[in-house]
Formats: C-alpha cells, structure tokens, sequence
C-alpha cells in the first residue's frame, strides 16, 4: 500500500538526496583522476600523505554511499513499516494496541497469535485489500474508528474471516457495497454508527448469519432496512438493531408486530422524522406496557411529525390526547372455542430462555401426566380438545442467567363449537326474517282490508242502535229462529245489591222474593232498554249478575 505522502515533503526529501549523492559523485570522480594523473593535484611531503588518507577515506565509503542514494531515490512507503511494539504500538501478549499514534497505514508483519487489534485515532482513510498480506486466524475484535475512513475494499477482509467484533463507527463511510461483509460470517457484533451512510445494499450483510447486534444510528439512512428481519436474508441471530438518528420517515409496522419479543425488546428507532399515525402510537404502547427496553429507555425521545404544512412535532406517546386522538391500546386476551387445540405461546424478552407453565389452578403442567395441556419444544403450551373447564389464567415463568420474566395468559373458552357460530348466526337471521314478515302481514290486515260497511252505512242496525251492546251482554250466540231465539237469547242483567236486602239491610238467601225479583228485572229491561255506552260499560261492573 503506497501511503498519502504530501508532495512537498517528498519533493524536498527528493532534492537533499540528489544533492548528497551528487557531492559524492564528484568526490569519486576526483579520485579516478587522480589515480590516472598522479601530478594532477599538487603535491608536498607534508600534504600528500593527508590527500591520501582523505581519499582513501572517501574510496571506502564510496559503496555504502551509492547503496543508500538507491535506496532513497525509490519511492519510500511502498508498504506499511513494520510493527514496532516498542514505539509505534503497545503489544500486550495477545493484544496490539496502536491507537492514537497518528499512523497513516496499518503496520504489517501483525503476529498471527493477535486476538485484539486496535487502530482508532488514527488517520487511516483507506482500507485496501493488502492492507495484510498474511492470514491473521486468530484475530477476533478489529478496531478502527475515528480514522476519517471514507473507502473500504470488497477484499478488505479476506484474510480476517474469524473476526466476531468490528468498529468502524465515527468514520465518513457513504455507502455499503454488496457483499462487502462477505468473508465476514463468524461477526457477532457491527459498529457502524456515526459515519455519513447514506445508501445501503440490500445484500450488504446477507451473509453475517451469526450477526447479533447491529448499530447503525446517526447516519443518512431513510430507508429502514427491512430485509435484515424478513425476507430469505434476514438474519435470524439479530437481536439488536440501532437506526436511531437518521432521516426515517416510515417504518413497516405490519412486519414489526408479527416479530418475536426477543427482538422487538432491541429494536431502536427513536429520534427520527416519523410521520405520526395511530397504528405507530398502537405499536409503542404495547412495547411499553411489555416493558420492552427500546421502548421504556428512549420513551421521551421517540417523536413524530404531524400531517399539516406547519410539520409540528410531537410525542408519540402523547397521540392519544388532542393531536390525533388515537384509541387507548388494550391488550386483547385469547379466545377459543369446544374441542379446538389451543396453543398459547410464552413471547419472552429474550431467546433463551427455560419455560415453565401453571394451570388456572396453579398446577404444574408436566411431561408424561394425563393433563390436556403440555408443553412444546418452543416453551408454548399447548391445549386441547378444549372443555369449559379451561377457561382462566395460564402463567408462564421463564428464567436466564440474567432475566427472569413471567407472563399471564387469559384463555376463555366459549360454551360452543367453532362450526355451531355459522349455525347460531342462520338461526338468528332466520327468526329475524319471520319476525318481519309477521309484523308485515299484520299490517296488511289492518290497513289493506276492504271495509264491507263503506257504502252502506246504515246496514245491519235494524236491530238498534244496541246491538252491539246487546252482544256484549249476550252469553249466546244470536239465532234466526224464532222460536228458539226466546229460550237461547237470554241475558245477563245487574242490579244493585240494595235492591237483594233483606231486614236489616241483609241479603235473603233462601230465595223468597223471587217472583217480586223477576217482575222487577222484566220492567227494567222494558223501560231501560236503550242505554249510553257509558251506562252500558258501567253494567259490567255491577256488583251482583242475573240471568234474564
């Protein structure tokens, strides 16, 4: 690798080369002289023997001299120098530390026992193919930020493909090539935050399958990198992904919801331009009420643009309120149906981690019992043929090393099969439709029903005007005959229970003034015949009834 040499210095470094070996020069053609013509210059026993000496004295040296004006007429710095664990770089066993210490090239001859290699601070603005020409196996964390570095080769890392840790952040990096993490399919952990990103390829990190975190805050991105968590390339070891503080305005939200929460506890997007919607204040609520990290530790700082030519910005946690009035989140519990199989999953904050579930009892579900629930490879439960009886909470307690989480699961159970739902609904759309058609065809006897009395008015009062109050009091149907009409047409007649005292205001029950009770009644029905209707409503309610 050639170094960034500034012209100046070189070209002053050229001039005084020159000159030395000029001045050399002419010394050796002065000696060739002399040897030719001896009486060339002059001579005196006590200055010869010094101009011998001197000469001879320049003759020695004549090699080393010419030896060192080729070596400093070739361009210097064709390759980095050599490592100096004394004065360039601090080496620690296994550890070489050359931070801070202003170098423009990386220095070769790295022992291949370097398990750390730190180079930040520096001025390295490129990072070429043969920055080392040996195989480092055994290097794991590269270090090289804060070096102005604007260019990295698609080879740049061929001959470090065990590396597991990488720092290339506070750079000036623009863009990231296809397949320029290639070789790079044992990193664990990418810094890339704080450089000038703008554009990413879609399958700049498809083959990092062991990725796991991924920081990519304070650059240009405005496109939310959505192949890194579906798709064929996503990676399915990511656990953290930073793209905090770049120009994002939208994000997938349908693809973030269907993520595990193992993932969603390390996903940050804060501090970008996002164009507010309820869906996004839906989503970051119920990351909070999960008590999700990327959503609990940056709560203030997720913000988001109202529609409007104004672009005011607000919480996202505050769309709720007058900005958008957004509907309160409420996190639904699971619902099922009889003889369904049931699978309640345990969505814990992170992968790894041993399940234990406890039925609505607080009984232990364990492997081998006759229980109707047991529990899945993933740490789900799983339940089935479902009966009323398994309606309740279900409690999963999940343990780390660093993490104990527990998580409620409220299952109800409908008294009803899946298939009996579609039934019910006939059954209900049905009895609607009758009742309809019922209230219909009643309306249409009241109204569309052809008045027989319209053009006769006064058909069928021969009998009087009482007619009508005669048949309320009649205990009998009305008879054409004559004959039969005075023993069937009888009539039922109240009188007033004073008329029935007896002495002392009594009533006589043994029937004595029977024939003055009859011959009373027959001059009431003649002289009282034609009555009101109040008169005649009045009679029903009379006290004692009589038949006539």
């Amino acid at each position: 690798m050639r170094p960034a040499l500034q012209k100046p210095r070189f070209w002053e470094f050229f001039f005084r080369s020159s000159m030395l070996c000029s001045e050399n020069g002419i010394i050796i053609k002065l000696l060739a002289l002399q040897k030719k013509n001896p009486n060339m210059l002059p001579h005196s026993p006590r200055t010869g023997d010094r101009q011998l000496e001197v000469l001879s004295l320049w003759s020695r040296r004549w090699a080393s001299v010419l030896s060192v004006c080729m070596a400093l007429l070739w361009f210097p710095g064709t390759a980095g120098s050599a490592l100096n664990c004394h004065k360039t770089c601090i080496c620690a066993s296994n550890i070489v530390s050359c931070s801070k210490m202003n170098l423009t090239t990386i220095p070769t001859s790295l022992p291949n026992y370097t398990v750390v290699l730190d180079l930040s601070y520096n001025e390295i603005v490129r990072l070429r193919s043969d920055w080392t020409t040996e195989k480092l196996p055994n290097l794991h964390n590269l270090l090289l930020s804060h070096n102005g570095l604007h260019f990295l080769s698609s080879e740049a890392f061929v001959y470090v493909k065990h590396l597991r840790y990488l720092d290339l952040s506070s750079n000036k990096l623009q863009l990231l090539d296809e397949y320029v993490f290639e070789p790079l399919v044992n990193l664990e952990v990418l810094l890339l935050y704080n450089n000038h990103i703008s554009q990413i390829d879609r399958l700049a990190f498809s083959t990092m399958t062991h990725l796991q975190k991924l920081y990519l805050s304070q650059n240009q991105i405005s496109r939310f990198p959505v192949e890194l968590i579906k798709d064929k390339f996503h990676l399915e070891k990511l656990s953290l992904l930073d793209v905090s503080s770049n120009k994002i305005k939208l994000l997938p939200i349908d693809d973030f919801q269907k993520l595990p929460a193992w993932i969603k506890n390390g996903l940050y997007f804060h501090s970008n331009p996002l164009l507010c919607h309820c869906d996004l204040y839906t989503l970051l609520t119920h990351w909070h009420l999960r008590k999700l990290n990327s959503a609990v530790d940056f709560k203030d700082d997720y913000t988001c643009v109202l529609p409007g030519p104004q672009k005011t910005q607000v919480g996202i946690f505050d769309l709720s309120g007058e900005s958008m009035n957004c509907s309160t989140f409420k996190e639904e519990d699971v619902e099922a149906f009889l003889g369904q199989i049931q699978t309640l999953g345990c969505d814990t904050k992170h992968r790894s981690m041993v399940k234990t579930w406890t039925m609505p009892d607080n009984v232990l579900v364990t492997p081998g019992s006759n229980q109707t629930a047991k529990v899945l490879l993933d740490g789900a439960l799983q339940i089935g043929p479902l009966k009323v009886e398994d309606s309740g909470t279900y409690t999963c307690f999940a343990m780390s090393e660093v993490l104990n989480e527990t998580i409620y699961v409220v299952l109800k159970v409908h008294n009803f099969t899946s298939q009996s739902v579609g039934e019910t609904l006939n059954t209900a759309y049905t009895t609607l439709i009758g009742c309809l058609a019922s209230v219909v065809l009643v309306l249409m006897y009241l109204y569309l029903t052809p008045c027989r009395c319209f053009c006769c008015p006064n058909k069928g009062k021969t009998r009087g005007e009482d007619s009508i109050h005669s048949s309320m009091l009649s205990v009998t149907p009305t008879h054409e005959d004559p004959s039969l009409k005075a023993e069937l047409n009888k009539h039922i007649a109240f009188i007033d229970s004073k008329d029935l005292q007896g002495q002392n205001g009594k009533l006589n029950p043994n029937g004595d003034e029977d024939d003055n009770l009859d011959a009373e009644a027959a001059s009431l029905m003649k002289g009282k015949r034609k009555k009101s209707v109040a008169e005649s409503i009045s009679s029903v309610f009379s006290d004692t009834p009589m038949v006539v």
